[in-house]
């Protein structure tokens, strides 16, 4: 929220910009494994969702991203891993393509 403040104000006068954000897909799907963790990721995800919903038609957007996977080596038994360059195309595709969107979700 801190860094928001910080660009927001210049990326609305220039009337174009993208501002991701990430948590993990417990923030979607808590686990009580990480309640603690989920209870503030998911209080992210809200808040971008309602940025995003304030900021339509300004040329100015807002998405969350929730990353069901772990990045490169895994963590979890089990869990699916995902890549940079996975990764790296989502967030691209918010950015150019799918602006109306304020959410995507990888499941790796």
């Amino acid at each position: 929220m801190a860094a928001t403040k910080a660009v927001l104000p210049a990326i609305r006068e220039a009337g174009a910009g993208t501002l991701l954000y990430t948590t993990g897909a417990d923030s979607i799907w808590p686990d009580p494994r990480v309640a603690n963790v989920n209870a503030a990721a998911a209080a992210l995800r809200n808040w971008v969702i309602s940025l995003h919903k304030e900021l339509a038609d300004t040329g100015t957007q807002a998405a969350h991203i929730g990353i069901d996977a772990t990045i490169g080596t895994p963590t979890f038994y089990g869990q699916p891993r995902a890549t940079a360059d996975q990764l790296s195309r989502l967030y691209w595709d918010l950015h150019i393509t799918n602006r109306d969107q304020s959410e995507q979700i990888f499941r790796g």
